[in-house]
C-alpha cells in the first residue's frame, strides 16, 4: 500500500470514528423526547433512532456534502493534513463537551475544525495577515444565517403544532390525548431521527470525498456510493451507543414534556431540518431540537422552559465554532511537528 493511500485511508477511518461519535454525540437529540415522555424505553429507542438514521441513505442527496466539502474552505489549499488536523480537532471537542454534558454541535465542531485547520495551513504559507483567505466567505454567509434561522424556525414550528394540538383537542381530557400522541410519537421521532441522518451524515460525506480528491483518488467532487452508505452506517451505530449524559439535559431538565408536546418538538425539529436540507446547509440538529422543545414548553408559561439552562445551551452553541477551530490548530500543528514539509 503506498504512503498516500494509507494516509487517505487512515484520516477516512478517522472521519468515520467523528461520524460514529457524532451518532453517539447527538444521540439524545433523537431520542431525548420519546425517552423523557416514557413512550420508549432508551433501549428501544436509540435501535428506532439509529435505524432511521441509516433508511435515510436511500434518499439520495448530496447538496450538504457539497457545502461541507467544497463550499466553505478554499479547496486549493486543502491536503489530506489538514483534513486530518479538522477531524481530530472536531473529535476532541465532541468528547470534551459530552464529558461535560453539554448539547453542542456535533456540526459546528466539524465545520469549526475543518476551517480551523485550514487556517492554520494558509498562515504558515502566506503569513499570519492572510491565514482568512483560506475561508470562502459567501459560503460562510448562508451557512451562519440558517444556523440562526433553524433553531428559530424549530422554535416557532414547535409552538405552532402545540397550539393547534390544544385547539384541536380541546374536548379531550389530558389522558385521552396521551393515548393517541403516545403513537403519533413514533412517527414523529422517526421523522426527526430520519432528518437527522440525511442532514448529519453528509457532512462526514463530504469531509470523506474531500480527502479522496485532494489525494487524487478522484478526478472531481462528486461522493461515491460507498461513501454514502458509510457515513450512515456509522452515525447509525454512533446513535444505536446511546449518549445519556445529554439525553438528561434535554429530555428532562430542559421543560418537561407529556406525549403530545415530544410530538410537537419533533415534528417542528424534524420539518426545519428537512427545510435547511433541501436548500444544501448542514444546520445543528441539537439546536434545532432544543429550540423546537423551548417552544413547546412556552406554549404553557414562560416559565416552563428553564431558559438559564436554555442559555447555558446557547453559549456553547456559540463558542463551538472559534473553540473547535482553535483546537484544530494546535492539532495541524502537532501534525506538522511530526510530518515535515506539509
Amino acid at each position: 500500500m503506498s504512503p498516500s493511500l494509507l494516509l487517505a485511508t487512515a484520516i477516512i477511518a478517522i472521519a468515520l470514528t467523528f461520524d460514529f461519535i457524532n451518532g453517539f454525540h447527538d444521540a439524545a437529540n433523537s431520542v431525548a423526547t420519546i425517552v423523557s415522555t416514557r413512550v420508549l424505553s432508551p433501549g428501544r429507542a436509540v435501535v428506532w433512532a439509529a435505524f432511521f438514521n441509516f433508511i435515510a441513505a436511500f434518499v439520495f442527496g448530496t447538496g450538504v456534502a457539497q457545502t461541507v466539502g467544497k463550499g466553505l474552505v478554499d479547496l486549493r489549499i486543502v491536503t489530506p493534513y489538514v483534513i486530518l488536523g479538522g477531524v481530530v480537532g472536531a473529535i476532541a471537542w465532541d468528547l470534551l463537551t459530552w464529558y461535560w454534558g453539554l448539547p453542542t454541535s456535533s456540526s459546528h465542531a466539524l465545520m469549526g475544525g475543518y476551517s480551523g485547520a485550514a487556517i492554520a495551513r494558509v498562515a504558515h504559507l502566506k503569513g499570519a495577515r492572510h491565514m482568512f483567505d483560506a475561508v470562502l466567505w459567501a459560503g460562510w454567509t448562508k451557512t451562519v444565517i440558517s444556523i440562526f434561522v433553524a433553531p428559530l424556525l424549530g422554535m416557532a414550528l414547535a409552538y405552532g403544532l402545540m397550539i393547534a394540538v390544544q385547539w384541536v383537542f380541546r374536548r379531550s381530557s389530558p389522558r385521552t390525548m396521551d393515548v393517541y400522541f403516545r403513537k403519533l410519537q413514533l412517527l414523529s421521532a422517526a421523522f426527526l431521527s430520519f432528518e437527522h441522518g440525511r442532514n448529519d451524515a453528509q457532512k462526514t460525506m463530504g469531509v470523506i470525498t474531500g480527502v479522496l480528491v485532494t489525494s487524487g483518488y478522484l478526478p472531481a467532487f462528486k461522493v461515491p456510493l460507498w461513501v454514502i452508505l458509510s457515513a450512515h452506517a456509522a452515525i447509525g451505530l454512533g446513535t444505536m451507543s446511546g449518549g445519556w449524559r445529554i439525553v438528561r439535559t434535554m429530555g428532562t431538565r430542559l421543560t418537561k414534556l407529556k406525549p403530545r408536546g415530544g410530538f410537537c418538538a419533533e415534528t417542528g425539529g424534524a420539518i426545519s431540518i428537512l427545510v435547511a436540507t433541501a436548500v444544501n446547509q448542514p444546520v445543528s440538529t441539537t439546536h434545532v431540537i432544543a429550540g423546537a422543545i423551548a417552544g413547546v414548553g412556552s406554549v404553557q408559561r414562560l416559565k416552563a422552559v428553564r431558559w438559564g439552562l436554555a442559555a447555558d445551551i446557547v453559549w456553547a452553541w456559540v463558542f463551538t465554532i472559534p473553540a473547535s477551530a482553535l483546537v484544530a490548530w494546535l492539532c495541524f500543528e502537532i501534525i506538522r511537528i511530526v510530518v515535515r514539509g506539509i
